[in-house]
């Protein structure tokens, strides 16, 4: 009966069409905003925003002009040797001196560089076109280095010149010194062969080395320089490591990528 006595008061009571309708509690209206904020900041940052992307490759400091390998033009045996490795010759200087059935035969360099291997000894028997010595093309001493980095030819298509590189010296402590840093000078668009790389190095076994997962493409960066540093080069902490570095060490090189929209990830 009391049910009964209620519904028949609330049938007989006027309307109250005076008092205002809540259509939404504040609390709803506040997740509603919060939502539309949310959405929108998410649509303006997939048209306008960037990823940045990086591939990491392996790669070798160098001068930036190659080197060659100096070979025998005659066969004989070996009698003395000008040269030791890590020395500097001009172009013309003597290496070796080889004795033959004509007499002795002086084995000269043909560009000026320096000895980064050599191959022959003293009392030596070689043949003519034998490796006698690895020479890396550098006029001066003060001709800066470069890295060479070898990035798998389906990673390059995203490298372009300016781009930042950071390298992991392999004689540098990266966890004390930091990264070497430096940009992208140019890339070579033809993939090379481990007997092209060879060639440029003075070295058949790194053109093994960096030819393992297929033809590479040879992007060459330019180091950044520093007055504070006694590499002479920047680095990613202040001083970096308190010695010069030398050509033909080897390192493992982050490229940083044309940046990308994500808006092109959405769309077919």
């Amino acid at each position: 009966m009391q049910f009964r006595q209620q519904a028949l008061a609330k049938l007989n009571a006027p309307e109250e069409l005076d008092l205002p309708v809540r259509l939404a509690r504040p609390q709803g209206w506040l997740v509603l905003c919060v939502t539309l904020v949310a959405v929108a900041a998410a649509c303006v940052w997939a048209v306008a925003g960037s990823v940045a992307s990086t591939v990491t490759a392996q790669a070798v400091l160098t001068h930036g002009q190659g080197s060659y390998v100096l070979q025998s033009p005659v066969a004989g045996q070996v009698t003395a040797v000008h040269a030791e490795a890590g020395q500097r010759l001009p172009a013309d200087a003597p290496v070796i001196t080889v004795r033959t059935a004509q007499g002795e035969s002086v084995v000269r360099t043909v560009a000026a560089g320096r000895i980064t291997a050599l191959a022959a000894t003293i009392g030596q028997i070689i043949s003519t076109g034998a490796n006698v010595a690895a020479v890396e093309k550098v006029a001066h001493a003060s001709d800066p280095l470069y890295a060479t980095v070898y990035v798998p030819a389906q990673n390059a298509a995203g490298i372009a010149e300016g781009s930042a590189v950071d390298l992991t010296v392999s004689s540098v402590p990266a966890d004390r010194y930091g990264v070497l840093r430096g940009h992208v000078k140019s890339v070579d668009r033809a993939a090379q062969s481990a007997q092209q790389i060879a060639a440029f190095l003075g070295d058949s076994q790194l053109g093994e080395q960096f030819t393992r997962q297929g033809r590479p493409v040879a992007v060459l960066v330019r180091l950044d320089t520093s007055r504070d540093t006694k590499s002479g080069y920047r680095w990613s902490t202040d001083g970096g490591p308190p010695f010069r570095l030398q050509s033909m060490t080897l390192a493992t090189a982050s490229i940083r990528l044309a940046d990308q929209h994500p808006v092109d990830w959405l769309l077919p």
